[in-house]
């Protein structure tokens, strides 16, 4: 039986990239290495579209989330923290480990981020210094209105807007420099198409001010010290050097197709997925919003969500992913993010029709595929 990867994380990787990380490996401190790292460089710069440097991290995206809140902020600092699912709780959890003061913003899981309650909190909190949130909130796959929200933060020379773009960066457009955002963080077994292994955090001109009057703690993360050997195209620590060549490879592969069809076949593949699933008589976990990355299916009552994710992989060695948290059990995600093409799509639709239909579902047997087909035809 083949595996299918199907999941918002890891993602499938392509196989040219696999090949380049087959490769020799090659020494950090040498210049095979340097050169490949600025051409890293430049390609992650384009991604992000920003001039800002982006820094490369050995850890997975929570390594460059935790790495915000130590650079930018002292003891005490307040933040607003936008909790809208699993990983907004995660913001939170962050910001209480390093002795801030969170102040919590909550919207339904299943729901965007209101932006006018947002500028009101900070209007009524002006202690406020940061606000950390998702662009896509993996674990309900809603997307987030990050350019509304920077409309109004990028007019604050004291409070900086933090986004979590680990299942957005490369999926839909989020332009760094144009909208004022101030730190975007990703990772690198996303829509980078990359084993785990690799974060990635670039910051404005206002954040690294902010940086230079932050007191916590760091070490491994110090982004000063990640700067400084970045534009000498190096890392201060070991890198994941076989991540690294990978990821000149990846990067390569998205300055070919543009950024423009990147996003737009994101979007084409993602809006098929969705008109496929509701043919089927099912329902979005999305209310509003939906993010591109992946599709959210509500499960209905007569469906177990963690047997219908078992039957995925025991019956055509396909593995989504379940709920996490309050929602355990009663969704499943269906991924689209990176190394997937419309076709791909056939495979886990199919899938879902047959199990619904082995489990005792009135599904019509053809009736995603169908609309699948004309959607993407």
């Amino acid at each position: 039986m083949k595996s299918y990867l199907f999941a918002p994380g890891p993602t499938p990787v392509p196989e040219r990239v696999l090949l380049r990380m087959a490769m020799p490996i090659i020494h950090h401190r040498e210049e095979a290495f340097e050169a490949v790292f600025e051409e890293v460089r430049e390609g992650l710069k384009y991604l992000f579209q920003t001039d800002q440097e982006v820094l490369v991290l050995t850890s997975s995206g929570t390594g460059a989330m935790e790495a915000a809140i130590s650079n930018l902020f002292s003891e005490g600092d307040e933040v607003l923290v936008v909790r809208a699912g699993k990983f907004g709780q995660r913001w939170g959890e962050l910001a209480e480990t390093f002795g801030l003061s969170p102040v919590y913003l909550d919207f339904p899981w299943g729901e965007p981020a209101d932006p006018a309650k947002i500028a009101e909190r900070l209007e009524a909190q002006p202690a406020i210094r940061g606000v950390l949130i998702q662009a896509s909130e993996t674990s309900t796959g809603v997307m987030h209105p990050i350019r509304e929200i920077a409309k109004f933060t990028s007019k604050r020379d004291d409070v900086v807007l933090i986004v979590d773009g680990i299942t957005a960066v490369g999926v839909f457009e989020m332009p760094m420099d144009e909208w004022g955002i101030d730190v975007v963080i990703t990772g690198s077994q996303k829509a980078l198409m990359l084993p785990p292994g690799l974060a990635f955090i670039s910051l404005s001109e206002k954040a690294w001010k902010m940086a230079e009057s932050s007191s916590l703690p760091r070490y491994y993360f110090d982004l000063k010290k990640h700067l400084v050997s970045s534009k000498k195209n190096q890392t201060p620590y070991t890198p994941a050097i076989s991540l690294v060549l990978g990821l000149q490879e990846v990067l390569g592969m998205i300055r070919a197709e543009g950024l423009e069809a990147v996003f737009a076949r994101h979007h084409r593949i993602a809006e098929a997925t969705r008109e496929a699933v509701k043919a089927m008589g099912l329902a979005l976990f999305a209310k509003s919003s939906p993010s591109d990355a992946l599709t959210a299916v509500v499960m209905p009552e007569t469906v177990d969500g963690l047997a219908l994710k078992k039957a995925f992989l025991d019956r055509y060695g396909i593995t989504v992913a379940g709920g996490q948290g309050q929602i355990k059990g009663k969704i499943i995600r269906i991924a689209h993010l990176g190394y997937f093409d419309p076709i791909d799509m056939f495979q886990v639709i199919a899938a879902l029709e047959m199990s619904l239909y082995k489990m005792g579902y009135p599904v019509e047997l053809g009736s995603g595929l169908g609309i699948l087909a004309e959607k993407l035809a």
